[in-house]
């Protein structure tokens, strides 16, 4: 990707079908600014659609070269006039004029990433899809998506993914170096004039990244740690928010790993009844997996997330620079969700992952769209959403059991994994998640005699997703085939659990 620099505008660029007409519309809409569609506009100047225009070669005419030299012209224009706070979303094809790529080097430049088959769904289910000269031939179509994504990339400070729910969308913005003052400005998903925003961090990541931020009206942090996700916590956070002068026109702004998203963003939605939050996850954990979806909350002693509400982010910043600061153990922690996420989604996430792949930003893209996906299927755990709390009945059980002391959450993640394989009977599948975990300097066993077999189911019958006499499981029949809503004969789950301790 290339270097973000001083942004004076937003510019959208990928391939057709990507939605880019319409991001720049709800983006510019956030911001306070003003979208422009360089295609929109091309057909007013010509006074007719644009594949008619591409298709003016049919009687004589220059055809798509004078099509593209037209484009280059409005586009060159477009990017040279614009300022701060506007939106632009530029043809698929412009990129390819390199007085144009030139020209994005002022601008910070946002791809909206689609698969081809999306794609092609998309263009052909608009009113003039079927008439779009580049979308007639499927297999064209798809070799030409194939050409154009390398270009997109290398042109790209950041990646953006829209994250839809039933209860609103939000933007989700990937890239290296978006932690900056003069980079965030061109991305923040607020409108910082209106709505103030108000910091809620833990003392270790405010100290490294709260002034990258820009101006902060208040900076309230907390103590690291699972132990600090309290009630106890969030008092002391509403109160100091409230010497802060926080209003309901403002926002709170996540700086930080997932007990700091999940702790900030209860506030959020309890502050005054509820007020805006932008998450910047700074962890790998919060990078794949927490910041997004909604959900939020507080331990209590006796069990995990137990206290908690759905509040969907105002926008999700990512910069995976920050995971260079990670502790190598936490590193490994967050590693566990992106095993999980991978088991979930199968396919070439999972094959990269039990490759022994590193962590890069398209592991983070991929896990972000996994379980955005499954997010915007159902919001709130009535189905398919609870796919995503595999390996997590038995960790959160863990955690609960040894006083949210002892293992990081990835790490409990990790063994509630193993736990679910066994129950799954998958015996081979179980041996291979345990030696990945292993070669990650993760447990596969319990430590210490203190922790009782007894402790951890009888922590599993207080999951928060118990609604019945029973709780759920999530099983696994290959990667990428997962089943929710499961029973589990409690004499398999003991077996599982003190298969741990051994």
């Amino acid at each position: 990707m290339a270097q973000i620099g001083q942004a004076r505008a937003l510019v959208l660029i990928g391939f057709m079908g990507a939605g880019k007409s319409t991001a720049a519309v709800e983006l510019a809409s956030a911001l306070g600014g003003t979208p422009h569609d360089s295609d929109k506009l091309l057909e007013e100047r010509f006074g007719r659609s644009i594949a008619g225009e591409f298709d003016r070669s049919e009687i004589g005419q220059q055809g798509e070269a004078s099509f593209r030299a037209s484009e280059e012209e409005l586009v060159c224009g477009l990017l040279s006039e614009a300022s701060s706070g506007d939106v632009i979303a530029l043809g698929g094809g412009s990129i390819l004029s390199e007085r144009v790529r030139r020209a994005l080097g002022e601008h910070l430049v946002v791809l909206l990433e689609v698969d081809p088959d999306t794609a092609w769904e998309r263009v052909h289910a608009a009113p003039d899809g079927p008439e779009r000269p580049l979308a007639r031939d499927r297999k064209t179509f798809f070799a030409l998506h194939a050409e154009r994504r390398g270009l997109y990339e290398q042109l790209a400070d950041a990646v953006l993914l829209w994250a839809r729910s039933a209860s609103g969308d939000y933007p989700v913005f990937v890239g290296r170096g978006l932690l900056g003052e003069d980079r965030l400005a061109g991305i923040w998903p607020l409108d910082r004039s209106a709505s103030r925003p108000f910091c809620v961090s833990d003392e270790t990541v405010s100290s490294l990244y709260a002034e990258r931020l820009g101006e902060l009206e208040a900076l309230v942090s907390i103590p690291p740690g699972e132990r600090h996700k309290t009630l106890a916590s969030a008092e002391r956070v509403w109160e100091q928010l409230v010497v802060a002068g926080m209003t309901r026109a403002d926002h709170v702004v996540a700086l930080g790993g997932g007990v700091v998203g999940d702790l900030a963003g209860f506030c959020a939605a309890t502050y005054q009844r509820g007020v805006p939050v932008v998450q910047v996850p700074t962890t790998l954990v919060a990078q794949v997996d927490s910041a997004y979806g909604g959900k939020t909350g507080v331990d209590l002693p006796e069990a995990k997330n137990y206290v908690g509400a759905y509040h969907q982010p105002a926008g999700v910043l990512v910069d995976p620079d920050t995971l260079a600061t990670l502790p190598a153990a936490e590193l490994a922690a967050g590693w566990a969700e992106v095993l999980k996420t991978a088991l979930i989604a199968g396919g070439d996430l999972w094959r990269r992952v039990a490759a022994g792949g590193e962590v890069d930003e398209r592991t983070i893209l991929d896990c972000a769209r996994t379980k955005l996906a499954v997010v915007a299927a159902d919001e709130r755990d009535a189905g398919r959403r609870q796919v995503l709390n595999l390996g997590h009945t038995v960790g959160h059980a863990i955690e609960t059991a040894t006083g949210y002391a002892r293992y990081r959450h990835g790490e409990a993640v990790g063994l509630g994994l193993l736990a679910a394989l066994r129950l799954s009977g998958q015996e081979d599948l179980r041996a291979q998640v345990s030696e990945l975990l292993r070669a990650r300097g993760l447990p596969v066993t319990l430590d210490g005699a203190d922790v009782e077999v007894e402790q951890i189911v009888a922590a599993t019958a207080r999951d928060k997703k118990r609604v019945a006499a029973n709780v759920p499981f999530v099983l696994v029949k290959a990667p990428g085939e997962i089943e929710y809503g499961c029973e589990v004969d409690m004499k398999a789950l003991r077996a599982a659990v003190a298969e741990l301790t051994r």
